[in-house]
Protein backbone atom coordinates (compact mmCIF):
# COMPACT_ATOMS: atom_id res chain seq x y z
CA UNK A 1 0.00 0.00 0.00
CA UNK A 2 2.76 2.34 1.25
CA UNK A 3 4.73 1.83 -2.44
CA UNK A 4 1.52 2.71 -4.67
CA UNK A 5 1.05 5.60 -1.99
CA UNK A 6 4.38 6.52 -2.98
CA UNK A 7 3.99 5.76 -6.64
CA UNK A 8 0.98 8.34 -6.54
CA UNK A 9 2.95 11.28 -4.43
CA UNK A 10 5.44 10.70 -7.21
CA UNK A 11 3.38 11.56 -10.23
CA UNK A 12 1.82 13.99 -8.19
CA UNK A 13 5.27 15.92 -7.83
CA UNK A 14 6.17 15.01 -11.71
CA UNK A 15 2.76 16.75 -12.46
CA UNK A 16 3.05 20.11 -9.99
CA UNK A 17 7.24 20.81 -11.46
CA UNK A 18 5.55 20.52 -14.80
CA UNK A 19 3.25 22.77 -14.36
CA UNK A 20 4.96 25.60 -12.04
CA UNK A 21 7.54 25.43 -14.53
CA UNK A 22 4.80 26.37 -17.38
CA UNK A 23 3.84 29.07 -14.52
CA UNK A 24 0.50 26.88 -14.26
CA UNK A 25 -0.98 26.39 -10.89
CA UNK A 26 -0.63 22.98 -9.90
CA UNK A 27 -4.25 22.19 -8.58
CA UNK A 28 -5.76 23.04 -12.07
CA UNK A 29 -4.27 19.56 -13.01
CA UNK A 30 -6.28 16.31 -11.94
CA UNK A 31 -4.57 12.83 -12.12
CA UNK A 32 -6.08 10.08 -13.57
CA UNK A 33 -5.24 6.42 -12.90
CA UNK A 34 -6.15 4.05 -15.67
CA UNK A 35 -6.88 1.41 -13.96
CA UNK A 36 -7.88 -1.06 -17.22
CA UNK A 37 -7.47 -4.96 -16.79
CA UNK A 38 -6.58 -4.68 -13.39
CA UNK A 39 -8.02 -6.40 -10.86
CA UNK A 40 -10.96 -4.95 -8.31
CA UNK A 41 -8.80 -5.59 -5.39
CA UNK A 42 -6.20 -3.11 -7.18
CA UNK A 43 -8.94 -0.82 -7.75
CA UNK A 44 -9.59 -0.85 -4.49
CA UNK A 45 -5.83 -0.41 -3.28
CA UNK A 46 -5.76 2.99 -5.64
CA UNK A 47 -8.80 4.29 -3.85
CA UNK A 48 -7.33 3.72 -0.31
CA UNK A 49 -4.05 5.20 -1.40
CA UNK A 50 -5.75 8.34 -2.16
CA UNK A 51 -7.17 8.31 -5.51
CA UNK A 52 -10.59 9.62 -6.83
CA UNK A 53 -10.36 9.83 -10.35
CA UNK A 54 -10.46 6.50 -12.40
CA UNK A 55 -10.11 5.60 -16.06
CA UNK A 56 -11.38 2.77 -17.91
CA UNK A 57 -11.53 1.42 -21.22
CA UNK A 58 -13.76 -1.33 -21.20
CA UNK A 59 -17.60 -0.96 -20.61
CA UNK A 60 -18.04 -4.55 -19.33
CA UNK A 61 -15.46 -4.85 -17.13
CA UNK A 62 -15.40 -1.53 -15.60
CA UNK A 63 -19.34 -2.00 -14.74
CA UNK A 64 -18.75 -5.10 -12.94
CA UNK A 65 -15.28 -3.27 -10.93
CA UNK A 66 -18.13 -0.05 -10.36
CA UNK A 67 -20.71 -2.32 -9.37
CA UNK A 68 -18.59 -4.13 -6.66
CA UNK A 69 -16.35 -1.48 -5.14
CA UNK A 70 -19.60 0.93 -4.70
CA UNK A 71 -17.36 3.30 -3.64
CA UNK A 72 -19.16 6.74 -3.92
CA UNK A 73 -15.77 8.69 -3.64
CA UNK A 74 -14.66 7.58 -6.80
CA UNK A 75 -15.32 9.24 -10.37
CA UNK A 76 -15.25 7.15 -13.17
CA UNK A 77 -14.23 8.19 -16.67
CA UNK A 78 -14.59 5.99 -19.65
CA UNK A 79 -11.93 6.51 -21.96
CA UNK A 80 -11.66 3.60 -24.33
CA UNK A 81 -13.88 3.67 -27.45
CA UNK A 82 -17.06 2.88 -27.28
CA UNK A 83 -19.55 0.67 -29.07
CA UNK A 84 -22.44 1.45 -30.17
CA UNK A 85 -24.19 -1.61 -28.83
CA UNK A 86 -22.42 -0.69 -25.20
CA UNK A 87 -23.37 2.80 -25.34
CA UNK A 88 -25.98 2.02 -22.53
CA UNK A 89 -23.53 1.13 -20.06
CA UNK A 90 -21.18 4.08 -20.67
CA UNK A 91 -24.02 6.71 -20.39
CA UNK A 92 -25.72 4.64 -18.02
CA UNK A 93 -22.21 4.21 -14.93
CA UNK A 94 -19.58 6.93 -16.03
CA UNK A 95 -18.93 10.51 -14.88
CA UNK A 96 -17.61 11.18 -17.69
CA UNK A 97 -17.05 9.58 -21.53
CA UNK A 98 -13.50 11.09 -22.94
CA UNK A 99 -14.04 9.00 -25.89
CA UNK A 100 -16.77 10.83 -27.69
CA UNK A 101 -15.85 9.79 -31.80
CA UNK A 102 -18.73 10.34 -33.75
CA UNK A 103 -22.67 12.04 -34.41
CA UNK A 104 -24.27 8.31 -33.91
CA UNK A 105 -22.51 7.59 -30.68
CA UNK A 106 -23.72 10.91 -29.33
CA UNK A 107 -27.22 10.06 -30.70
CA UNK A 108 -26.91 7.10 -28.37
CA UNK A 109 -25.24 8.30 -25.44
CA UNK A 110 -27.87 11.26 -25.59
CA UNK A 111 -30.81 8.58 -25.93
CA UNK A 112 -29.55 6.47 -23.10
CA UNK A 113 -28.48 9.56 -20.54
CA UNK A 114 -31.92 10.58 -21.56
CA UNK A 115 -33.18 7.34 -20.16
CA UNK A 116 -31.65 7.22 -16.71
CA UNK A 117 -32.37 10.95 -16.16
CA UNK A 118 -29.11 12.13 -15.89
CA UNK A 119 -26.25 15.30 -17.92
CA UNK A 120 -23.26 13.24 -19.20
CA UNK A 121 -20.16 15.12 -19.10
CA UNK A 122 -18.54 14.32 -22.47
CA UNK A 123 -14.91 14.64 -23.72
CA UNK A 124 -14.53 14.97 -27.93
CA UNK A 125 -11.82 12.29 -28.42
CA UNK A 126 -9.52 13.77 -31.57
CA UNK A 127 -6.95 12.09 -33.65
CA UNK A 128 -4.07 14.86 -34.03
CA UNK A 129 -1.85 12.66 -35.61
CA UNK A 130 -3.28 11.28 -38.62
CA UNK A 131 -2.40 7.49 -37.48
CA UNK A 132 -5.19 4.52 -38.47
CA UNK A 133 -4.79 2.53 -35.65
CA UNK A 134 -6.37 5.57 -33.71
CA UNK A 135 -10.05 6.29 -32.83
CA UNK A 136 -10.91 10.21 -32.66
CA UNK A 137 -12.36 12.63 -34.90
CA UNK A 138 -9.56 13.47 -37.34
CA UNK A 139 -8.41 16.73 -37.34
CA UNK A 140 -5.39 17.01 -39.44
CA UNK A 141 -6.70 19.32 -42.28
CA UNK A 142 -9.19 22.11 -42.82
CA UNK A 143 -11.48 20.07 -44.05
CA UNK A 144 -11.85 17.42 -41.29
CA UNK A 145 -12.28 20.54 -38.35
CA UNK A 146 -15.06 22.08 -40.84
CA UNK A 147 -16.46 18.66 -40.52
CA UNK A 148 -15.88 18.43 -36.66
CA UNK A 149 -17.31 21.95 -35.97
CA UNK A 150 -20.47 20.73 -38.36
CA UNK A 151 -20.93 17.40 -35.59
CA UNK A 152 -20.33 20.10 -32.65
CA UNK A 153 -23.19 21.90 -33.60
CA UNK A 154 -25.42 18.87 -33.38
CA UNK A 155 -24.22 18.00 -30.37
CA UNK A 156 -24.53 20.99 -28.61
CA UNK A 157 -28.38 20.08 -28.98
CA UNK A 158 -27.88 17.63 -27.39
CA UNK A 159 -29.51 18.48 -24.02
CA UNK A 160 -28.82 15.20 -21.92
CA UNK A 161 -24.73 15.82 -23.04
CA UNK A 162 -22.39 18.70 -21.80
CA UNK A 163 -19.11 19.06 -23.71
CA UNK A 164 -16.23 19.47 -21.20
CA UNK A 165 -13.54 19.20 -23.23
CA UNK A 166 -11.25 17.49 -25.70
CA UNK A 167 -8.69 14.34 -25.32
CA UNK A 168 -6.36 12.69 -27.46
CA UNK A 169 -3.51 9.90 -27.62
CA UNK A 170 -0.54 10.80 -29.41
CA UNK A 171 1.80 8.25 -30.76
CA UNK A 172 4.47 7.05 -28.58
CA UNK A 173 7.95 7.90 -28.99
CA UNK A 174 11.02 6.83 -26.94
CA UNK A 175 11.83 11.06 -26.14
CA UNK A 176 8.75 12.14 -24.95
CA UNK A 177 9.28 15.62 -25.93
CA UNK A 178 8.21 14.57 -29.12
CA UNK A 179 5.11 14.50 -28.36
CA UNK A 180 5.05 17.58 -27.77
CA UNK A 181 3.46 19.37 -31.37
CA UNK A 182 0.34 17.14 -31.02
CA UNK A 183 -0.84 18.07 -27.42
CA UNK A 184 0.29 21.79 -28.64
CA UNK A 185 -2.26 20.54 -31.76
CA UNK A 186 -4.75 19.78 -29.27
CA UNK A 187 -4.62 22.77 -27.44
CA UNK A 188 -5.16 25.00 -30.46
CA UNK A 189 -8.08 22.96 -31.91
CA UNK A 190 -9.45 23.59 -28.65
CA UNK A 191 -8.91 27.36 -28.64
CA UNK A 192 -10.55 27.28 -32.22
CA UNK A 193 -13.72 24.93 -30.83
CA UNK A 194 -13.52 27.45 -28.22
CA UNK A 195 -13.97 30.71 -30.35
CA UNK A 196 -16.26 28.98 -32.51
CA UNK A 197 -18.82 27.82 -30.00
CA UNK A 198 -18.14 30.17 -26.66
CA UNK A 199 -21.85 28.69 -25.41
CA UNK A 200 -19.73 25.52 -24.45
CA UNK A 201 -17.47 24.67 -21.96
CA UNK A 202 -14.24 23.62 -23.52
CA UNK A 203 -11.98 23.95 -20.31
CA UNK A 204 -11.13 20.26 -20.39
CA UNK A 205 -7.99 18.90 -22.29
CA UNK A 206 -7.38 15.45 -21.42
CA UNK A 207 -3.84 14.10 -22.53
CA UNK A 208 -0.66 12.42 -21.44
CA UNK A 209 0.13 9.21 -20.13
CA UNK A 210 2.97 7.54 -18.37
CA UNK A 211 5.44 8.23 -21.03
CA UNK A 212 4.52 12.06 -21.61
CA UNK A 213 2.88 13.90 -19.13
CA UNK A 214 4.84 16.32 -17.74
CA UNK A 215 5.30 17.32 -21.48
CA UNK A 216 1.40 17.51 -21.73
CA UNK A 217 0.96 19.77 -18.32
CA UNK A 218 3.86 22.08 -20.35
CA UNK A 219 1.15 22.11 -23.32
CA UNK A 220 -2.14 22.74 -21.30
CA UNK A 221 -3.27 19.29 -20.15
CA UNK A 222 -6.00 19.63 -17.25
CA UNK A 223 -6.23 15.52 -16.81
CA UNK A 224 -3.46 13.28 -17.55
CA UNK A 225 -3.79 9.83 -17.74
CA UNK A 226 -1.51 7.53 -16.17
CA UNK A 227 -1.90 3.71 -15.38
CA UNK A 228 1.71 2.11 -15.79
CA UNK A 229 3.58 4.67 -13.65
CA UNK A 230 1.27 3.82 -10.80
CA UNK A 231 0.48 0.59 -10.92
CA UNK A 232 3.53 -1.41 -13.01
CA UNK A 233 2.74 -3.60 -15.88
CA UNK A 234 -0.82 -3.64 -16.97
CA UNK A 235 -2.18 -7.38 -16.96
CA UNK A 236 -3.67 -8.62 -20.00
CA UNK A 237 -7.18 -8.30 -21.00
CA UNK A 238 -9.81 -11.50 -19.95
CA UNK A 239 -11.33 -12.76 -23.23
Amino acid sequence: METLRARLEKVRAEIDAAARQAGRAPETIRLMVVTKTHPTETVAAVLAAGARLLGENYAEEAVAKITALNAPQAEWHMIGHVQSRKADLAAQHFQAVESLDSLKLATRLQRFSAEAGRILPVFLECNVSGEASKFGYPAQTASQRDALFREVEQILLFPNLQIRGLMTMPPFFDDPQKARPYFAALRALRDALRQRFPQADWRELSMGTSADFPVAVQEGATLVRVGTAILGARPPKNE
